[in-house]
């Protein structure tokens, strides 16, 4: 069965870096597991935090714009194409880890046929990894556009203020529904010495989950491309046993 985490949240909030932290940690809590990194951020931030310009995308498809690796193989249906054009753009990143690119995803009310076939697709995709991480836009229902799935855990990346706390309020109200049946939680980044009991009480006044908070990391801020914190690691570990995830133990 595939464990399913998305990360959403304003963009800016971290959700690149809280992404590779999971995958970190899955990576060696359990390095025989199966990764797919799922990345339906506009902003296509995750393949380049691990140096790819990935160009083949969803959206490619679905536009009829996607650069092929192969020769299409002739007497396909259109659903068998759909399906044998999305395992074209998966991108290895190791042996158990890939990474796909969802870019612009389709309003969920057309009628299209192809809406439906990324769907199916894309569910086929998933159900084949032991773990898939989504790096989400603002909120699930920009991913719920592209493929409806359950989510095990649904995390939404607030930073340490109050304007953030009425944003996350929003994007909780939105992703919801969405998240039914996992769980939907707020983690709290780049926290600097700040006097978190204000932002807290805010967030529980407004019945919002509080996972735990990670540091800020001045690495990070020097403009380090790569998206990736050892602090934000260790500290995310020591918040893991909190998520509906499957334990080192278990």
């Amino acid at each position: 069965m595939t464990t399913k985490i998305a990360i959403t949240g304003k963009s800016g909030s971290g959700k690149t870096t809280i992404t590779k932290a999971f995958l970190n940690i899955i990576q060696n809590m359990f390095p025989e597991k199966s990764i797919l990194l799922f990345d339906n951020d506009l902003s296509g931030e995750l393949g380049h935090s691990f140096g790819l310009d990935i160009r083949n995308t969803i959206y490619g498809i679905r536009s009829g714009k996607h650069e092929y690796k192969t020769g299409i193989p002739q007497g396909m249906t259109k659903h068998e194409y759909v399906e044998w054009a999305m395992e074209d753009i998966i991108v290895p990143l190791n042996d158990n880890v890939d990474i796909i690119v969802s870019w612009f995803a389709g309003a969920k009310d057309c009628r299209c046929p192809i809406t439906a076939q990324i769907n199916d697709a894309c569910q086929k995709i998933i159900e084949r990894y032991d773990y898939v991480i989504f790096d989400c836009e603002f909120d699930l229902k920009y991913l719920n556009q592209l493929v409806d799935t359950n989510i095990d855990l649904a995390v939404i990346v607030a930073n340490p203020t109050l304007e953030s706390v009425k944003l996350t309020k929003r994007i909780a109200e939105f992703s919801s529904k969405y998240a039914a049946g996992g769980q939907l939680g707020v983690i709290v980044n780049k926290v600097n010495n700040q006097d978190l009991d204000s932002v807290y009480k805010t967030m529980k006044e407004a019945d919002l989950d509080i996972l735990g908070a990670l540091p800020y990391d001045e690495k990070l801020a020097e403009g380090t491309s790569d998206w990736k914190s050892d602090i934000v690691v260790e500290a995310l570990k020591q918040l893991y046993f909190r998520l509906n995830l499957p334990q080192e133990n278990s």
